[in-house]
């Protein structure tokens, strides 16, 4: 049974209610759960295209935390979901703070890529390069759509799309972020640089 469709609609319920803490109007919650559906949706969709032509397949699921240290013996028995965290985070901050990483991906070599793993093609196996142009990708097609939600007037679809990119780089646990910078710290540089810079032009507009 595919869990993808009750992740994406719970996640963006779960994040409507965090940036609607201080704003109790229902059709400003409305409207941010129909924004975030769209923002996860665009940035799960650019991933599984990537994903397509890595000839992987990925599967979208809430975060979890599982490692507490940095020795690896140094974890929870099972991994605990952190699908509260937006709403525990925003609850003691009053509003101040709203989190927003929520989700992370698993990734999977299809049958085509995984019989190709020997001889000459012994190195097609999926490396921490792929998984991390995957993640790039999602970030890409929110920054793409963001602009363009704030060129034709749709300011708030703007600012949580760029909020929700913002909280996807961070490299904690397996959000994002930590995708991309365990695999290239330059490559997690730059796009962590250009979305503080538009992080910057968000908070303006």
């Amino acid at each position: 049974m595919n869990k993808e469709p009750f992740v994406i609609i719970l996640a963006a319920i779960v994040l409507a209610l965090t940036v609607s803490f201080k704003n109790t109007s229902i059709s400003y919650f409305l409207f941010a759960a129909l924004s975030f559906l769209i923002i996860i949706f665009i940035n799960i969709l650019a991933k599984k295209i990537t994903a397509y032509n890595f000839e992987t397949d990925i599967t979208t699921k809430f975060w979890t935390w599982y490692q507490f240290g940095f020795r690896k013996d140094m974890h929870f028995k099972n991994p605990v979901p952190m699908v509260w965290l937006p709403l525990l985070v925003t609850l003691f901050s009053k509003g101040l703070i709203f989190w927003l990483g929520i989700l992370e991906f698993d990734v999977k070599a299809r049958p085509e890529r995984a019989s190709r793993r020997h001889g000459l093609y012994r190195f097609t196996e999926v490396t921490e390069w792929h998984v991390a142009w995957i993640a790039i990708w999602g970030i890409i097609a929110n920054l793409i759509f963001a602009i363009a939600a704030y060129i034709i007037g749709f300011e708030l679809f703007a600012k949580l799309s760029i909020y929700f990119i913002a909280w996807s780089t961070i490299p904690l646990g397996r959000l994002d972020g930590s995708k991309i910078f365990y695999a290239s710290r330059a490559l997690w540089i730059t796009i962590f640089t250009i979305t503080l810079i538009v992080l910057g032009w968000g908070l303006i507009i």
